[in-house]
Parts: structure tokens; C-alpha cells; sequence
């Protein structure tokens, strides 16, 4: 097995078969549930002995039923380290200093690498711009050494402001004004329904998906996670908002808006309403603000990018058509 594809899990791992999983091969299962994981290292997986189901180690073929409960002998051995190596990679560098560096991420770009995305990442390209990264941010070695900068994260498919420090000391100050709710973060959102009510905050725990491991949920033993947000514009099945980010929870305004049934437009993950033209989720990163660890207060705006500027305009011509 490949095992740079597979990720560490250090908590329990144990998944209970939905009857629409019934009768799928366990390896099939298993590679759709546990992240990072193929069909083929599943396929090893469960052969190993690590994988069981009901308790006791199975065959790859064996077929699962309703209520089965898939889990791990084990945790996963964590992957090898592999070193990064700086790509010429396009950035949207907004601003740089010293400590810091603002960056409007395009759409499609992953942040990391992860499970099939071991090269042309945005670290990459960082990596290429700013050497001193490798050495300075992080312990060679470390997990965090595999994304040596990034404080905080935008999905692959969310476009739009981000924050990366340059050296050891502004990388804990920003994390701890992170953790501090001292930063400023705003999102534009195209959500599908009238938003009811039309601005108010969701403060709902999220954490991984019950059954579903490439998901996240709201789920009673997640971590804490609150969003605000704000209707900007009514626009018959849609509504444009902004979102304000007081936790950073993984895809937590796309789990928050799906729970309270009022899915991003286009997120094929988290619910199943599209709009025009669009082919991901209508959200990003459009707002910051902070004090830098030079102690002066900034802020910075992105506006949307063309895609999704295409799709409101869209939007809004049918809606005046109508």
C-alpha cells in the first residue's frame, strides 16, 4: 500500500452501515467512508487485519449490511513525510510584509498536500516565492511541516482571501488572534431558499460525519463552531449573504447553511441545488480584517471572482425576467 495516501487517525474509527450502503462490497465501503484511503489500500487494509466488521476481521468482498459496524484493529501508521519541493506556481499576492503575506486564492487550487494532491498546491508555490518558509515556520519533520505557513484554510473550490506567515513568531501571533476571534473574516455566499430569518447566527458543533468520513456534520461531540450572517440580496430561490467566521471549523459554513436547510448554491457535497453557470460552491473568502503583528490595524477586500460574478448577474436577470 501507498501509504503517503493514507492519513494518521489517531481518534477511534468505527462507521455503521446506512441500508442504502447495503450489500456493498466491504473494501467499496470502506474506501468511500475513511478519507484518503483507495479502493486498492482499503483492498490491503482489510486483508492486513486491520479493518473489522462486527468485531472480527472479514474479507474484502464480504458484503456489508444495515447497522454493520465497520472499524479499525488500530490507528492508521502516520505517511512519510515527503519534502516539499517549490513549484512556479501563479499567486495572488494582495500584500506582503516581513511577517505576513495576504493571498487571493483562485478556485480549483488545493492549499495542502493531501491524498492525490502531493504536488501543485498553493504551499508549493509559496515554497518557490518564499524559501525561508521551509526552515523557519515549521520543525522539519513535523505534520505541520507539510504546510509550513498556512493559518487558516479555504477548501479547493472556495475562492478568495487568506493569510500566511512568513516566520515563527507572526505564525503564533496570527493563530493565536485566530483563536481569539481578533481577525475579521467574511465570506459572500449564494445560498438556495429565503433565508429565515434574514440574518441571525448558527451556532451548532460541527465534527466528521457519523458515516460518511469525507464529510463533515453537526453532531453533538464536535468541536464548537459559530457563523453570522447577513442577507444582502432577496433573489426569488436564492439568497446572496455574508457570512462572518467567529470559529474555523473544516467546511463550516457549508455544513452550518445545509443544516438549517438553506445549502450553498452549487455544493454538490452538501446539498443539491444549482444555479447557473456555476460548477462549485458560491462562496469566498471576500473580507479581513486584523491588527498585524506590527501592531497596525489592516484590512483587505476581494471582490468576486468571474465565475461567480456571472452566476449572480444571472441570477438576478431571470429573477427581473420573471
Amino acid at each position: 500500500m501507498n501509504s503517503t495516501h493514507v492519513n494518521a487517525l489517531h481518534e477511534p474509527f468505527a462507521s455503521r452501515v446506512e441500508p442504502s450502503r447495503a450489500g456493498e462490497r466491504l473494501d467499496v465501503y470502506l474506501a468511500a467512508t475513511l478519507p484518503g484511503v483507495s479502493r486498492s489500500q482499503a483492498n490491503e487494509l482489510i486483508r492486513t487485519g486491520a479493518v473489522l466488521l462486527n468485531g472480527v476481521p472479514a474479507k474484502p468482498s464480504a458484503k456489508v449490511q444495515a447497522g454493520d459496524i465497520v472499524s479499525l484493529a488500530g490507528p492508521l501508521p502516520a505517511p512519510p513525510q515527503t519534502r516539499l519541493e517549490p513549484e512556479e506556481i501563479p499567486l495572488g499576492v494582495v500584500y506582503e510584509d516581513a511577517d505576513v503575506v495576504v493571498l487571493d486564492k483562485a478556485a480549483g487550487m488545493v492549499v495542502h498536500p493531501s491524498a492525490g494532491h502531493e504536488t501543485g498546491t498553493l504551499v508549493h508555490a509559496l515554497l518557490a516565492r518564499y524559501p525561508e518558509l521551509r526552515g523557519e515556520v515549521t520543525e522539519p519533520g513535523s505534520v505541520a511541516a507539510q504546510r509550513p505557513g498556512i493559518v487558516h484554510r479555504l477548501d479547493k473550490d472556495t475562492s478568495g482571501l487568506m493569510l500566511v506567515a512568513r516566520n515563527t513568531h507572526s505564525l503564533r501571533y496570527l493563530q493565536d488572534a485566530m483563536r481569539e476571534r481578533r481577525v475579521l473574516k467574511e465570506y459572500t455566499l449564494l445560498c438556495c431558499g429565503a433565508l429565515d430569518p434574514p440574518s441571525g447566527r448558527i451556532d451548532a458543533p460541527v465534527g466528521r460525519h457519523p458515516t460518511n468520513r469525507l464529510r463533515m456534520a453537526v453532531v453533538s461531540n464536535g468541536r464548537a463552531a459559530l457563523t453570522e450572517y447577513e442577507t444582502l440580496e432577496s433573489l426569488g430561490r436564492y439568497t446572496l449573504a455574508l457570512a462572518r467566521l467567529h470559529t474555523g471549523r473544516t467546511h463550516q459554513i457549508r455544513v452550518h447553511f445545509s443544516s438549517v436547510g438553506y445549502p450553498l448554491a452549487g455544493d454538490s457535497l452538501y446539498g443539491k441545488c444549482t444555479a447557473p453557470g456555476l460548477s462549485r460552491q458560491f462562496l469566498h473568502s471576500s473580507r479581513l480584517v486584523l491588527e498585524l503583528p506590527s501592531g497596525r490595524h489592516a484590512e483587505w477586500s476581494s471582490p468576486l471572482p468571474s465565475d461567480l460574478a456571472e452566476c449572480l448577474a444571472t441570477v438576478r436577470g431571470t429573477l427581473s425576467l420573471a
